[in-house]
């Protein structure tokens, strides 16, 4: 038997009219033959398939190893087109996609029955977003149906944020890569289910508990206790983790933070720090980032960050810890299952 050649993905880029143009359009033909390809939205990268097609889904799912149990959110391009993915749309949903659509924040709610089970993990609600990307939106209008888009990376490991990171970790998996600059936001989007009463927050993300509050009035914060299956992707202890150990510290100055990081027995030449405040020299440290110390900055530069830490081969990733406040919960949140 021959052997197939290797898949190299091409990577499109959209920089201009007409190069955004001919991307569209290769993407939305790829996406109408049942084939997966990695898009740009605001967020991260998406891997993203037709989310009326169950054998596409089940290819997003080959491609990351993502557990079947995990499920994937759905993107639309309008308001009537998320109408069709879910069973009712309540005033709620109208009064929060008017205050936060296009945007970073995903809605649950019970699916249509056009809705493969196989990204909802088999449960009763789908989590439905409209990106502000424009590119993913042209080609969702092109393709003219929803597009099913995880993260664009292996399961479990850090989300991309740019064309390269998706490359390199899934570049021999797919046949497509739409480079659209880097994510203007940096994390994924916030997850609200609003199936029930009252509204659960099950994913923080970088529109947070006060913003949402001003909608909707009362909100649970959490994952039911109750649930059997998911509702969300974000919601497994382990995820968005980089290859080497992550520890989340505080230290008042660099001797503290290299006799704590002595007790991990890492050569501190292997050790990276990603700061914001309390920033070492990196004298001896492997290396040393420094993230401005806002929350939106933050987001938008902590998975490169990480994705750096594993090209240069951390052993050890030490960031400094958070402010405790609503408008760093979503990054707080992250770095905890990182470090799990």
């Amino acid at each position: 038997m021959e052997k197939k050649p290797p898949v190299i993905a091409e990577v499109l880029p959209t920089h201009t009219p007409e190069l955004f143009r001919v991307a569209v359009q290769r993407a939305a033909e790829f996406l109408r033959a049942g084939e997966v390809v990695a898009l740009p939205t605001e967020t991260v990268y998406g891997l993203a398939a037709s989310a009326l097609d169950a054998q596409a889904v089940e290819r997003i799912f080959q491609v990351k190893g993502r557990p079947a149990h995990n499920p994937i959110i759905v993107h639309v391009a309008s308001i009537e087109m998320a109408k069709h993915c879910v069973q009712n749309w309540p005033e709620l949903a109208g009064d929060l996609a008017k205050a936060f659509w296009p945007g970073p924040l995903t809605l649950v709610l019970p699916r249509a029955k056009e809705i493969p089970a196989i990204i909802t993990g088999g449960g009763p609600t789908v989590g439905v977003r409209w990106p502000s990307h424009p590119f993913i939106q042209a080609v969702i209008r092109e393709c003219d149906f929803p597009l099913a888009a995880p993260s664009a990376n292996p399961s479990n490991r850090v989300s991309p944020t740019n064309a390269e990171h998706v490359r390199k970790h899934l570049g021999d998996k797919i046949r497509l890569i739409v480079d659209g600059g880097q994510s203007q936001i940096g994390i994924e989007s916030t997850v609200l289910d609003i199936s029930g009463w009252p509204p659960r927050l099950l994913r923080p993300g970088m529109i947070h508990e006060e913003a949402l509050l001003a909608v909707t009035s009362e909100l649970a914060i959490g994952a039911s206790k109750n649930s059997e299956v998911l509702k969300s992707p974000g919601l497994l202890r382990t995820h968005y983790s980089p290859k080497a150990p992550l520890v989340v510290w505080s230290w008042k100055d660099e001797a503290e933070l290299k006799v704590r990081s002595a007790h991990r027995g890492v050569p501190i030449s292997k050790v990276h720090v990603i700061a914001h405040t309390h920033i070492p020299s990196g004298a001896e440290f492997g290396n040393v980032s420094v993230i401005p110390h806002d929350p939106a900055a933050f987001a938008r530069a902590i998975y490169a960050e990480l994705h750096q830490c594993d090209e240069a081969r951390a052993e050890l990733i030490i960031v400094e810890a958070l402010p405790d406040a609503p408008e760093w919960r979503a990054i707080a949140d992250r770095l905890q299952r990182a470090a799990a």
